[in-house]
């Protein structure tokens, strides 16, 4: 029987996989109550990170921060592709096993990362920088996510969060419920914005932390703006078309006329948004302690199934919830919201009359 060749230790490179060779750029940011460490060899990669988190107010929880550490690479062009991409990459597919987690669009296209080792790596083909709302929503989120909620023991929660004076009201409801148009008439009368509808929650205390970059509205939503001027400056907004087909303007949040929230905010009312109509009677209607736990699981699949669920749902059942039906203007909603929250610091008229 023939030996099998074999590689001598001399022929085995150092390190094959580029592990330890340190990168051309880098960049940090406080985000999600975590030190997020940016690394890259590719200016367009890290440009893209700058341009989704930088200029960001720095969520942090009391205690130590953790540290995460991200590295984009830009694979190598390959001579021949099975698969190219035409309009859009194929969707992400979520793999786990044996503790690392990753989500791929196909082979040159990917991330992995462990919480473990508090660390991600996302490999992007250079034809894929044509699509760089992608790589942000669907590769260097879903790092950026995940390794902040398990690593930290966050929540993850499908919603957007809206308030002031570090007081925050949980918008809930499904996918075209209506949370982005509440969230941005919110937003333009001067409420505190936390998060469009991904919101990180500690369990205990009900801390939720954030990433206040973008909020995305259709078009149509610009007809009840009171305010022309904030109606033209979103047309302005670059338009990002989403995997359904719809397209919406991405309204960058990181300028001077708009309130970020500049610390977690703690959760102190739930409101579930409803599709129907309220009529003649009031917006608000106050749900019952006993329906909210079923409520929130059943609007709230995924994070129903993460560790912490069952803490965060005991604690926030005993919170003040409400359904919030349609009226015939958003405002309306608006002006329901702001008296909700505690010691209202928010001025009427908030920023849309300025």
């Amino acid at each position: 029987m023939r030996a099998l060749n074999r590689d001598s230790p001399a022929d085995i490179p150092a390190d094959p996989f580029g592990e330890r060779r340190p990168a051309a750029f880098h960049e940090r940011i406080q985000l999600l109550g975590g030190q997020f460490h940016f690394e890259s060899d590719s200016k367009r990669l890290l440009q893209i990170v700058r341009f989704a988190y930088a200029k960001l107010p720095p969520h942090r929880f009391s205690g130590s921060t953790a540290s995460f550490r991200v590295r984009l690479v830009l694979a190598s062009k390959a001579r021949h592709r099975s698969t190219p991409i035409v309009r859009e990459p194929p969707r992400v597919r979520p793999v786990a096993g044996g503790g690392i987690f990753c989500g791929a669009m196909e082979s040159a296209n990917f991330m992995a990362l462990t919480p473990q080792q508090r660390s991600a790596v996302v490999v992007v083909s250079p034809d894929m920088l044509e699509f760089p709302y992608h790589i942000r929503y669907e590769l260097l989120e879903f790092a950026v996510y995940m390794l902040a909620a398990r690593v930290q023991r966050l929540v993850p929660l499908h919603a957007a969060c809206v308030g002031g004076n570090r007081q925050g009201i949980l918008l809930l409801g499904a996918s075209g419920a209506g949370k982005s148009t509440l969230a941005l008439h919110c937003l333009l009368q001067g409420f505190d914005f936390l998060a469009e509808d991904s919101v990180l929650v500690r369990p205990d205390g009900l801390l939720a932390t954030g990433v206040a970059n973008f909020l995305h509205v259709r078009a149509d939503s610009l007809r009840f703006l009171m305010d022309a001027g904030s109606a033209a400056a979103i047309r302005e907004s670059a338009v990002i078309r989403r995997r359904s087909g719809v397209e919406k303007f991405e309204i960058d949040l990181r300028r001077p006329q708009y309130r970020l929230a500049l610390a977690p905010q703690r959760i102190s009312v739930l409101v579930f948004i409803s599709s129907k109509s309220a009529g003649n009677r009031p917006l608000l209607t106050p749900l019952r302690g006993a329906a909210i736990p079923e409520l929130l699981a059943s609007d709230q699949r995924y994070a129903a199934s993460q560790p912490g669920w069952k803490s965060f749902a005991r604690h926030a059942s005993r919170l003040p919830a409400f359904e919030l039906r349609r009226g015939n203007h958003p405002m309306r909603a608006v002006e329901a919201l702001r008296e909700l929250l505690p010691r209202d610091p928010i001025p009427v008229g908030g920023r849309e009359g300025r």
